[in-house]
């Protein structure tokens, strides 16, 4: 089995995550490729001395990374870990068992958000958001995936788009594609509304991307009767939809204004969660 980290100066936290995913394992049982792809710091040092295999690109782009990465593969299924991102070794062996079930192609773990720091509104934010997305989840947003052989030959070689989560979702039937209860893994949202209205841009950046290159959602988009239900079934008080609503009238407005200026999108490194999640 092998695993594909991208990884942009991330020095930080690089050197934790990959010793929280070997943790536990046998020798040669995961083989780790970390692209360290356009640093400017420790990052590919900080790899070596974790013991996996490290390649560097001057080349930035998240999905150039994850093209090198995957040719230097050795064996499937095969694990795209965002490098920021927390993922154990038993999550790993959970996904690799769910891959190898009849008639699954690609598979994700259940996000954990890591929440430290975010301020009370973006905590409200994040929590209506994860509940709103809950039934119909899928491979973006949680930092993971994990593609088959035959899933893998329908995804690569990838193109380079904003969202190659949400690409790799699209390309998939929810009946193909599942999300692994047993498993989960470790993301940092953003901490602050006004990052978050960053990153909003960026997923609406990408799923017209997608939309364009004729990659339906197939589950749709959200609708504001989930967010009433989840009300009145009490697990989202009034303040935490306002909060959630007024946030959401923002971010529309300033994607509005930013197509009336004309303002246009780019193509950046950052892994982002915001970027990750397909809806609303």
């Amino acid at each position: 089995m092998s695993v594909v980290v991208p990884a942009h100066d991330e020095e930080s936290v690089i050197a934790g995550n990959l010793a929280r995913l070997l943790d536990g394992t046998a020798p040669g049982e995961f083989d780790v490729v970390v692209v360290a792809n356009a640093c400017s710091d420790g990052t590919a040092e900080a790899a070596r001395k974790a013991g996996v295999r490290v390649l560097e690109t001057a080349t930035p782009g998240k999905t150039n990374a994850l093209r090198l990465g995957d040719a230097a593969c050795r064996t499937f299924p095969r694990v795209y870990l965002d490098a920021d991102v927390v993922l154990t070794a038993e999550s790993v062996r959970a996904l690799v068992a769910a891959a190898a079930r009849p008639g699954v192609l690609a598979c994700a773990p259940v996000p954990r958000w890591d929440l430290d720091g975010a301020s009370a509104i973006a905590r409200r934010v994040h929590k209506v958001h994860d509940l709103l997305i809950a039934p119909s989840r899928g491979l973006s947003g949680v930092g993971v995936y994990v593609l088959t052989e035959e899933g893998h030959a329908r995804v690569f070689p990838m193109p380079d788009v904003i969202s190659d989560d949400g690409y790799v979702h699209r390309m998939f039937a929810p009946g193909e594609r599942v999300v692994v209860t047993e498993a989960w893994s470790l993301v940092r949202p953003a901490r602050t509304i006004r990052a978050h209205l960053r990153r909003r841009v960026r997923v609406r950046q990408g799923n017209r991307e997608l939309d364009a290159l004729g990659l339906p959602l197939a589950e749709g988009r959200l609708e504001f009767g989930a967010l009433r239900a989840l009300v009145a079934s009490g697990r989202v008080t009034p303040l935490d939809a306002a909060c959630y609503l007024a946030v959401l009238a923002l971010d529309r407005g300033l994607t509005r204004l930013r197509a009336l200026r004309g303002g246009k999108g780019h193509h950046h490194w950052g892994t982002d969660t915001g970027s990750r999640v397909q809806r609303t």
